[in-house]
């Protein structure tokens, strides 16, 4: 089976919008499939939080083994997913506290990184969702 860029996208936006529960069914389903995935839990107000939202993604993809310990290129490759998925949905977060996840996924040179958040509104809650993509060499 040949995974593209569009496969590594639909298992993070899967994993971001799953259950705690269903995280790791389904991360042992992408697994098989050659699919490295992660969830990691967010919150906050989205104006303090983003560094932490940065730094918890490149974490998480470290030691899942998304990613490799000490490597900038895949540093880099994570960061800048985030910071795509983090602009997308900034916009409409700006000023407000934010709850959700993020969702992760890896297969040969395609990483994906998926948010989806709850924004607070009193009780009228916002949803929003934002992904970024980005491609890492294999001779990393």
């Amino acid at each position: 089976m040949n995974i593209g860029s569009i496969d590594v996208a639909k298992a993070s936006i899967e994993m971001a919008i799953s259950s705690r529960e269903s995280e790791k069914i389904l991360e042992e389903s992408f697994k098989k499939n050659g699919i490295l995935t992660v969830a990691i839990d967010i919150g906050g107000n989205i104006n303090t939080a983003v560094p932490k939202i940065l730094e918890r993604a490149l974490v998480a993809s470290k030691k899942k083994g998304l990613i490799n310990e000490n490597n900038h290129v895949h540093d880099g490759a994570v960061a800048g997913a985030t910071r795509e998925a983090l602009f997308q949905i900034y916009q409409k977060a700006n000023g407000f506290n934010v709850g959700g996840k993020i969702g992760i996924a890896r297969c040969g040179e395609h990483i994906s990184v998926c948010i989806f958040m709850s924004i607070g509104l009193l009780h009228l809650n916002e949803v929003v969702i934002g992904l970024g993509h980005r491609s890492i060499p294999d001779i990393y």
